[in-house]
């Protein structure tokens, strides 16, 4: 296992979309993030790349917490951008890929928490135009200092769906890939398009289109 140091921010821009970089350290020292969070994304990088690159990721980086997370506990996200990185770094994948692809994971891990949500829930529509009015509520009684993305419904048919994303910590790409796998669960194929709504990344439109 070769080990990388970590370089100065300015030697990951030329490489990586500088978007995404400086749309998680502008809010990296001001918000905590619960420890669930931390304690999946370490386990999507072991399921992705084995507890190897999870050892090194952990041991090579200096954090406050040691790498040592409880799923109720909070932590700053100064830390997540850490791991992000150091991942990035390790596999070689962009931080937009490693945080969409993580969207993916915690779907699947949504999908086996919560299976009521999903009894008799025909599209992806459906679970995406319910964040805000049922899961979202059940995450707060879990969590209740939490803080989570809005998620705004402009408009839905039964083939489009325009569903606009709002949250300072600026993971958009994390949002894409719930959307993604939301659909993959329910056998569908079709677009999204994303539009950011502002420089900084905090409101995020995807516009959903499904194939026929």
């Amino acid at each position: 296992m070769v080990i990388f140091t970590i370089p100065k921010i300015e030697h990951y821009l030329p490489k990586i979309e500088k978007t995404t970089v400086w749309s998680l350290l502008c809010f990296s020292f001001l918000l905590e993030m619960k420890g669930i969070v931390f304690t999946e994304f370490l386990q999507f990088v072991e399921d992705s790349h084995g507890y190897d690159v999870v050892d090194v990721v952990i041991s090579y980086v200096d954090l406050p917490s040691e790498g040592a997370y409880t799923s109720v506990g909070s932590y700053p996200f100064e830390e997540m951008v850490t791991l992000l990185m150091q991942t990035s770094q390790q596999t070689q994948t962009s931080p937009s890929e490693l945080l969409r692809l993580f969207g993916h994971h915690l779907f699947s891990v949504f999908l086996k928490a919560y299976p009521q949500f999903f009894e008799g829930v025909t599209s992806s529509f459906e679970i995406l135009s319910t964040l805000e009015s049922k899961i979202h509520p059940e995450v707060r009684k879990l969590y209740p200092d939490a803080e989570l993305p809005t998620f705004e419904v402009g408009e839905m048919h039964d083939d489009q769906m325009i569903l606009d994303y709002q949250s300072n910590r600026k993971m958009g790409d994390f949002a894409l890939g719930l959307i993604e796998a939301s659909m993959t669960h329910f056998k569908e194929d079709g677009n999204i398009d994303v539009e950011k709504l502002d420089q900084e990344g905090t409101n995020v439109r995807f516009n959903i289109t499904k194939n026929a």
